[in-house]
């Protein structure tokens, strides 16, 4: 296949969320891999989410020894989803790669899908062939996508996907839906542009702390069910009718085997039972549609998904070429 179009400029999103250790890995990884072997421009924007260890300091030591590295401190945590967002909307590439700093993925991940937008894809999803993982992990990622795959977005690979590029395009998209709640991820298949898939094997952790908690997982799952699927107030409905109807027969063969002088209707122990259900099925669908309000409630005060603090006070580097050309031509 002929390529269709040449990239200028590349934008590399990561998100920082206590990775001291890995950071300086990191760049040099970057370095070996990506930058001494292309001749386009490029920027790499570390967000900084909230860290309290040494992240952001690291950050700015790396954009004054290479300026083509952007740091931008959020004010606090706002969740990895938010920083990727904040660097999507900063980057100035043709094209975006997010890219996690654990080193999980291999760096060679970026000009695959670098060499893929070039022969006209706009989203390309580096999937997991497999996980050198813990058994925990592995299991709750393998449930989490085949549920939004099942209930949500048939779009989503089997193995799911944390590394990825956008074009520029997918990015306005990104900006303009300015949802609350939601996974940025999950936007990206439902915007539907033309995907292209490629594998790789994620390793294993070899520097720091995951910060991927139980309650964060919980509530990926939560935001991509209410955000992108129906079931939530489907399940409510059903459990409802469900209830009914077993409501309805029971009290018919009550009647009936009274009637019949079978039993003689008292049932404390029964009614008692049936009324704790019926409170418990009761709290579940308060509870879901407090959920569906919550996040209307959320939106509608238009807060912002993240609050920059601060930034690397390195120069653009286009500012740069032009007042080097400035100075070349007075001299």
């Amino acid at each position: 296949m002929k390529q269709i179009r040449k990239i200028n400029k590349l934008s590399i999103i990561i998100p920082v969320y206590y990775n001291e250790e890995n950071l300086y890995p990191l760049y040099d990884s970057l370095n070996e891999v990506v930058f001494q072997h292309i001749t386009y421009d490029y920027e790499v924007l570390l967000i900084n989410d909230g860290s309290k260890d040494k992240s952001w300091e690291i950050i700015e030591d790396l954009s004054v020894k290479d300026p083509h590295i952007r740091g931008i401190n959020l004010s606090r945590n706002f969740g990895s989803h938010a920083a990727i967002l904040c660097g999507l909307s900063n980057s100035s590439g043709d094209c975006a790669v997010v890219k996690a700093a654990d080193l999980q993925e291999p760096t060679e991940l970026i000009l695959q899908m670098v060499n893929e937008w070039e022969y006209g894809n706009n989203v390309v999803l580096a999937t997991r062939d497999g996980r050198d993982e813990n058994l925990s992990t592995t299991l709750f990622a393998n449930l989490y996508y085949s549920i939004v795959k099942k209930f949500a977005l048939p779009s989503m690979p089997k193995s799911g996907f944390d590394v990825y590029l956008v074009d520029k395009k997918v990015i306005d998209v990104l900006d303009k839906l300015d949802e609350r709640n939601s996974a940025l991820t999950c936007q990206i298949l439902w915007s539907g542009f033309k995907t292209k898939e490629i594998g790789y094997l994620r390793q294993a952790r070899t520097a720091g702390k995951s910060r991927w908690t139980l309650h964060k997982k919980i509530r990926l799952v939560m935001d991509t069910l209410f955000s992108f699927s129906s079931v939530p107030i489907t399940i409510v409905s059903t459990v409802g009718i469900i209830s009914f109807i077993g409501a309805l027969i029971w009290a018919v063969i009550e009647v009936v085997l009274k009637l019949m002088n079978i039993i003689n209707v008292e049932g404390w122990t029964t009614l008692f039972i049936f009324n704790l259900g019926s409170f418990g099925i009761t709290m579940l669908t308060l509870g879901i549609l407090g959920e569906y309000l919550w996040r209307t409630f959320d939106a509608s005060r238009n807060r912002p998904p993240y609050i920059i603090e601060d930034k690397t006070n390195n120069k653009n580097l286009t500012e740069e070429k032009t007042e080097a050309f400035n100075n070349v031509s007075d001299l």
